[in-house]
């Protein structure tokens, strides 16, 4: 470990302190090696790490989440996939470098993959725009989710942004737009659809593509319509008011699996997937293929139905939400039309009554 966050400080000495235990040598030159002191300092380390992480407030999760050594979407890709064939380009106007999708195989099943990338160095960083995508990053997704639907292929989606981008640029060119059509294509897609949120799942920009079947998150990871530090901005201006915001948005893996806004809360490795991620993706690789092998024998209209409710529900067994039917227009038979009229006429009434008085006060003025 190299990087460590600022409520790391007691493993960071305890991890100095290890690696000075095994270095063979001491300052003579003579090996001196003590086995029973690495044990205990690793057991100090294991117990330190469970007694911070077994107790993070929603802002020490964000930090985790943000973290920079945290495995990125490419990573996944790169170790999940067989086979992955890159397709690149919205045909409208250009390539955005902030998503990576193609087809690859998964346990030898053809799937489309896509992955919100924000980069592993500063050069890769800037090349992928920190994970933030463009109007032509959504229509590119856009473009290869009706190409898999139409050849029945599953979709998967790695989610890892701060939001969409926000620059003039992607506003001229109809940002708002690409994400409300993106959102309204993964909601008619007749093929399963797996979101995995490994990072940051930041606003419109991570719910263009997480509006799956499943959305599955890292117990880490957060999903939040604005940052934190956006929050406490707009409500208390005073963007260090970020761990009340944290909070009361309810960005948590945990707090989303009870509002039924997740489906899963996916493991992670002692200390945050960052620490060992080769067990953080065998994780994910078990938990998408067993999500896909519950998809295996529904049909295309119960794939689509499922996804519809699975909205639909969202929010109304913590009372947030009316249920839909008292929405429809169709339960309104308590009511008599022509009181409906009538009172829609008394409206009328009431609103050219105030007009009238407005306009004979400012001729009498």
């Amino acid at each position: 470990m190299k990087n460590y966050l600022n409520f790391e400080t007691d493993i960071k000495n305890l991890e100095n302190e290890l690696e000075k235990l095994k270095d063979p040598f001491n300052q003579e030159g003579l090996s001196e090696v003590d086995t029973k002191k690495i044990s205990k300092t690793q057991e100090e380390i294991d117990e330190k790490l469970r007694n911070i992480y077994e107790n993070l407030d929603p802002w020490q999760i964000t930090l985790v989440a943000r973290h920079e050594d945290r495995p990125k979407s490419k990573f996944f890709i790169d170790n999940l996939f067989e086979d992955f064939i890159s397709l690149e380009g919205d045909r409208y106007y250009g390539e955005d470098k902030s998503v990576i999708t193609g087809f690859a195989k998964f346990n030898g099943r053809s799937v489309l993959v896509i992955g919100q990338e924000k980069g592993e160095n500063l050069e890769t960083r800037i090349e992928r725009n920190f994970g933030m995508m463009r109007p032509e990053g959504y229509r590119k997704t856009i473009r290869l989710m009706k190409l898999a639907d139409k050849f029945n292929i599953p979709i998967i989606s790695f989610i890892d942004t701060p939001g969409a981008y926000p620059g003039v640029g992607a506003e001229e060119r109809g940002q708002a737009e690409a994400i409300a059509k993106s959102i309204e294509c993964c909601m008619k897609l007749k093929v399963p659809t797996l979101a995995i949120i490994i990072g940051e799942g930041g606003s419109g920009g991570a719910i263009a593509l997480a509006s799956s079947n499943k959305v599955l998150m890292l117990e880490n990871a957060i999903y939040s319509v604005i940052s934190p530090e956006g929050c406490a901005t707009i409500l208390w201006r005073d963007p260090k008011k970020m761990l009340d915001a944290a909070k009361a948005m309810k960005l948590s893996a945990k707090d989303l699996l009870e509002l039924n806004i997740i489906d899963e809360i996916i493991p992670e490795p002692l200390g945050g997937a960052h620490r060992d991620r080769d067990m953080t993706l065998e994780n994910i690789r078990n938990s998408i293929s067993q999500n896909l092998d519950f998809f295996k024998t529904l049909t295309a209209e119960e794939v689509l139905n499922h996804r519809k409710d699975k909205f639909l529900k969202i929010g109304r067994s913590k009372g947030f939400v009316t249920s839909p039917e008292s929405l429809s227009a169709t339960q309104t038979s308590g009511l008599d039309f022509k009181e409906i009229i009538k009172s829609k006429k008394n409206i009328a009434i009431a609103v050219a009554t105030l007009v009238i008085v407005a306009a004979l006060t400012l001729f009498i003025l």
